[in-house]
């Protein structure tokens, strides 16, 4: 497995990923397919501009095309104050194979080697086991139950943040 920034040809994964109403369950519902080539052409500028990491997670690094979902972390803010906060998606046939943990302690790898993004916050859904299960394993502190807008909408979600300077489980 190995991570690659997102690129213009992506947009059947963005589709697949975010237009889809389980893998967008626990995200306010599914976002309009016709979206799609816009926001990727964003995340691409985004990426090419070192704004965020917008990683594709690639299974086969000999096929670089097929994708299993992605990973990023960007910064924002938080009730006025600057953050850094990471979130994935994998498809539901990669789904089970531990592409999310290796994807994300990869990235945040990159993190505390670049000493780049501080503190990094994680928002999983409270319902979400698995993504729940991705920050518990990879060394995030849970903060609590927290309410998290997203896409427009009130998201009741985990609050989970670490340090990967510090708190990066091996």
């Amino acid at each position: 497995m190995e991570l690659r920034n997102v690129r213009l040809d992506d947009v059947d994964a963005y589709v697949r990923m975010r237009c889809d109403p389980a893998m967008m369950a626990e995200l306010g519902g599914p976002q309009p397919a016709d979206r799609m080539p816009d926001k990727v052409r964003r995340d691409v500028a985004e990426a090419e501009a070192d704004l965020s990491w917008i990683q594709m997670i690639v299974p086969d690094p000999a096929d670089p095309a097929e994708v299993a979902g992605s990973v990023v972390i960007w910064a924002h803010e938080l009730a006025g104050t600057p953050i850094s906060e990471i979130g994935w998606m994998v498809l539901p046939e990669y789904q089970g194979r531990g592409y999310a943990k290796r994807a994300v302690r990869q990235l945040l790898a990159r993190a505390r080697h670049e000493r780049r993004w501080g503190e990094v916050h994680a928002f999983p859904g409270v319902g979400n086991a698995a993504s729940n299960g991705v920050c518990r394993s990879v060394g995030f502190r849970l903060l609590g139950p927290t309410d998290t807008e997203y896409a427009g909408q009130t998201l009741r979600t985990n609050h989970w943040a670490m340090d990967p300077a510090t708190d990066l489980a091996s």
